[in-house]
């Protein structure tokens, strides 16, 4: 028996397990042991915003049902921190007394949020808080509430999703960034200021160019200060000022480590035996904070464990973005820095800062090389599809930006799309693994979601979801006795 095994339990860990056993279905032939330093089984670290909201619970948030695991022969270890790996003769230790020993070993351990130094900041104090895990959220919310004054410090992404919930809480927000604008990553400036127009619009004061620099407390409560001496009474203060991968073990063990932990095409440290997948990662000099990537990167990973691909690799994931907060909708995809008059690309902006709308295109050799779309929801699912495709721009490039009737291109239908084209970025599901489910009996876009789990992220893909469902019931019929239209498709590889 070949024994791999998994150190982390997010959701690239988790990913990776799951592709493990899809592709060698017996236990006696494949072991698959997981640790995770988490007191519960994976789940949508995406959807975390939406916990901290209130619109749904953390066991909405579960990738499978709890005994999903158990059934399909995954052995997982919840609460079980990996103190140390002995090489030499590959075994794994666990502050639990566990010494386990391994054919394959996979470090997924993520990443740790950046907490920067402040003077006055204690770390046993409750109302300071990392949003990062499912245990963050119940602790913010113990201390948010109608009226609780709660500072976020830093506008990235993370950031603005847990400003949104807050404020979904009835807190009076504050979001502290060091930037001009925020999520300065994803956006431009012109996309940046519309945004803080949003935000302010919805009831966030948005504090940009300073950092805390102190926390104080007296015996009317606490008050952060900043860089330029403003005070900002505090009853929260939640940290988003970035992650940092966790690397220590993979250090510890003699594998690279600059940023992240170096890995080859074939997602190989250069200790043999011992590969790095999802934000702990670093391939080809990129460290990737999103979803898609580490799961992209755990289908390698077992297409060569198993292999299923024994010379499979992975070269990089376009970075798409979507932020995924109540009343906001943003994309931002590839590099979208060029300028209006750039010379080598070809730049195209719509903006109408007072209703919340910015769109900008950035094409080079009449493909999409990078797009922010802000308030323009009926125009994401073609954009991105091009984008992720690179499909030819339709000559009226304005018409794309702005959606208007009549001047869709058959390029991003159903039909045109690859078979490869991602629609759920969050799922990393593709059109093939649509068409495969709906021939395998998912007649219905609750069935596919059920079958291939696209939609149930950030929704974002959603009418895409549809626009495909309905393409297959006009191309692909099937006669309505032979299959249950109302039942979703039994999972593949599900016990």
């Amino acid at each position: 028996m070949t024994r791999v095994v998994i150190v982390g339990n997010g959701m690239a860990g988790a990913r990776l397990a799951e592709e493990l056993r899809r592709r060698e279905r017996d236990p006696a032939r494949l072991g698959i042991v997981v640790f995770g330093a988490e007191p519960r089984a994976a789940y949508n670290r995406i959807l975390l915003s939406n916990v901290l909201a209130g619109s749904i619970t953390a066991r909405d948030t579960r990738l499978r049902p709890d005994d999903w695991w158990a059934r399909n022969g995954v052995d997982v270890r919840v609460g079980v921190r990996v103190t140390g790996i002995d090489t030499a003769t590959r075994t794994v230790h666990g502050d639990d007394g566990t010494a386990l020993g391994y054919d394959e070993l996979v470090l997924a351990t993520g990443s740790v949020p950046f907490v920067p130094r402040i003077e006055g900041m204690a770390a046993d104090d409750t109302h300071v808080v990392a949003f990062r895990t499912v245990e963050d959220c119940e602790r913010i919310a113990e201390a948010a509430g109608r009226g609780r004054r709660a500072v976020v410090l830093g506008g990235g992404l993370l950031g603005l999703e847990a400003a949104r919930g807050l404020l979904l809480r009835g807190a009076d927000v504050t979001v502290v960034h060091p930037k001009a604008v925020p999520m300065e990553r994803q956006l431009d400036d012109g996309g940046g200021r519309v945004l803080t127009r949003v935000l302010t619009g919805l009831g966030v004061q948005v504090l940009l160019g300073r950092r805390a620099v102190a926390l104080r407390r007296d015996h009317t409560g606490r008050t952060l200060v900043l860089g330029d001496g403003t005070e900002l009474p505090a009853d929260l203060v939640v940290f988003t000022a970035g992650i940092r991968p966790a690397t220590e073990l993979a250090a510890a063990v003699g594998a690279t480590v600059e940023h992240g932990i170096v890995v080859d095409d074939a997602l190989h440290t250069d200790v043999p035996h011992v590969w790095a997948i999802g934000e702990c990662a670093q391939h080809r000099g990129e460290v990737y904070g999103l979803v898609q990537p580490g799961w992209e990167q755990a289908e390698v990973v077992a297409d060569r464990i198993t292999g299923a691909d024994a010379a499979a690799e992975y070269h990089g994931t376009p970075p798409v973005t979507r932020l995924k907060a109540h009343d906001i909708d943003l994309a931002s995809m590839g590099d979208v820095g060029a300028d209006l008059h750039d010379g080598e690309h070809e730049v195209l902006t719509v903006a109408d800062p007072a209703r919340g709308r910015y769109a900008k295109l950035v094409v080079a050799d009449e493909r999409i090389v990078g797009a922010v779309l802000l308030g323009s929801p009926d125009v994401v699912g073609t954009v991105t599809q091009m984008f992720d495709a690179k499909l030819p721009v339709p000559h009226d490039r304005m018409a794309l930006l702005t959606g208007r009737p009549g001047t869709s291109v058959e390029s991003v239908s159903p039909a045109g799309m690859p078979g490869s084209a991602v629609i759920c970025r969050c799922n990393s599901v593709t059109k093939s693994s649509l068409t495969g489910a709906w021939r395998a009996g998912a007649r219905s876009v609750a069935a596919l979601a059920t079958a291939t789990r696209a939609t149930t992220g950030c929704g974002g893909c959603g009418s895409t979801v549809e626009g495909i469902c309905e393409w297959l019931r006009t191309t692909d019929p099937q006669n309505e006795h032979d299959e249950d239209t109302t039942q979703p498709a039994r999972k593949e590889g599900a016990a």
